[in-house]
């Protein structure tokens, strides 16, 4: 079993920027890909930006590109979303997932181990 805790979030101005943590425990792997996914309220969960096991490869959701920056330090167990330029349209319940594989994946079946959730807002 893989657990997930993320931390980072809250309310902030649009404009401003956050930095989400995710913190890996438990049977993870250095070879397992990450993704950032999120939850708007009446919306379905929705692919923000994942990452290869090792860092080398990343995709980004088109709304993101350009703002959000997926990385990872494998010797903290820690994946990191840092998020600039904030948009009231990314306020979100914001999920890191992992998957028993070394490739990115948009996809939420993909992912078997997921956090718990953390809100953020961006006011306007």
């Amino acid at each position: 079993q893989v657990q997930l805790v993320e931390s980072g979030g809250g309310l902030v101005q649009a404009g401003g920027s956050l930095r989400l943590s995710c913190a890996a425990s438990g049977r993870t792997s250095r070879l397992y890909a990450s993704g950032w996914f999120r939850q708007a309220p009446g919306k379905e969960r929705e692919f923000v930006a994942s990452i290869t096991g090792t860092g080398g490869g990343i995709a980004y959701a088109d709304s993101v590109k350009g703002r959000f920056t997926i990385s990872r330090d494998n010797t903290k167990n820690t994946v990191y979303l840092q998020m600039n330029s904030l948009k009231p349209e990314d306020t979100a319940v914001y999920y890191c997932a992992e998957r028993a594989d070394y490739y990115i994946s948009r996809h939420t079946n993909d992912y078997a181990w997921w956090g718990q959730g953390i809100q953020v807002t961006v006011s306007s």
